[in-house]
């Protein structure tokens, strides 16, 4: 049979010695430290951007074309000199969406960190 310390008797013994402290003195002249560092972050953004108009819009231009003092949707038109050439452009944008744009963008970044340290003693 083999008998062993008490738990506690060992940890009085742990608790009670002493340590002790030795001052270290480096044995190098010179010495160099590099450091790499690389890190890269991607964001993957997605916009989307409604335009509302609250009114209406109507716009019209043209050449070799009478428009009326007050222009509104439905006027009617004539032919400033009837046969020859002529241009004539009708806008009209009520209420509601008037654009919808729409971006999906990823963007990347590497940051990169090169250190060199020289010692001597």
């Amino acid at each position: 049979m083999r008998l062993l310390p008490a738990p506690g008797l060992a940890l009085f013994f742990v608790l009670c010695s002493g340590s002790n402290s030795f001052a270290v003195t480096p044995t190098f002249t010179t010495g160099t430290v590099t450091s790499h560092t690389e890190s890269t972050q991607t964001v993957t953004e997605s916009i989307l951007q409604t335009d509302y108009q609250t009114g209406f819009t109507y716009t019209v231009s043209g050449s070799n074309i009478t428009i009326p003092n007050n222009p509104t949707h439905g006027s009617t038109y004539t032919q400033t000199t009837p046969g020859e050439a002529f241009q004539f452009s009708e806008t009209y944008f009520g209420p509601g969406i008037s654009r919808v744009t729409a971006i999906d963008r990823t963007t990347t970044t590497t940051s990169v960190t090169d250190s060199l340290s020289v010692f001597t003693q």
